[in-house]
């Protein structure tokens, strides 16, 4: 006997308006909270009615939250459950999390930012920027992080690989996109970069 699958009645017509929109945060609440990537817009669109706003919902849901040691982000064109910063040490403490440090040093932060920033980039288009050439031990590092992945192929001589952020490295520094990067003029500004 096949089982049956159910279909989730969105509409909520049976209720009313204010249990319907309790109901609509609940599942938009409950579908993050079980994800362990970001959730997208068009995903949380598919637990909720046709006339509700997913993103009001976000807003109430984010203030329901406001007081809670875990908070509803904007992340990877997305959204994700994370605990506040302010609880990290406690749960550090108390807590089998691993270690979830990426461990990079300053120059691998300098390869990272720069892919960011020029993505698709190759190696030497890092070797022009660094004036040296970046080993492929530190680009393995980087991929093996899963903050950087394989971009196009160059329309050079040759075809080479080019390197791209990713979802990862979105998530890694709290990023919605590569929008949210710092404004590189304000970054020249404060003497972060040349």
């Amino acid at each position: 006997m096949a089982k049956e699958l159910s279909v989730l009645d969105t509409e909520l017509d049976d209720l009313p308006p204010e249990l319907r929109w309790r109901e609509w945060m609940g599942r938009i609440e409950a579908v993050i909270f079980a994800s362990a990537s970001p959730v997208s817009r068009g995903d949380l669109a598919r637990v909720v009615g046709q006339g509700a706003s997913v993103d009001l919902l976000i807003e109430d849901i984010q203030t329901d939250l406001n007081d809670r040691p875990y908070e509803l982000v904007a992340v990877a064109d997305g959204w994700l459950m994370r605990t506040r910063t302010r609880f990290a040490d406690a749960i550090r403490a108390a807590a089998d999390v691993g270690d979830q440090h990426l461990n990079l040093d300053e120059f691998e932060v300098a390869v990272l930012a720069s892919i960011a920033y020029h993505q698709p980039l190759t190696r030497d288009g890092l070797k022009d920027i660094f004036g040296k050439d970046i080993s492929r031990d530190l680009i393995g590092r980087l991929r093996a992080q899963e903050l950087i992945a394989m971009g196009p192929r160059s329309p050079r001589a040759g075809a080479p690989y080019t390197y791209v952020t990713t979802q990862k490295f979105l998530m890694a520094f709290g990023m919605e996109s590569l929008r949210d990067l710092p404004d590189r003029g304000e970054l020249e500004d404060a003497g972060l970069a040349t």
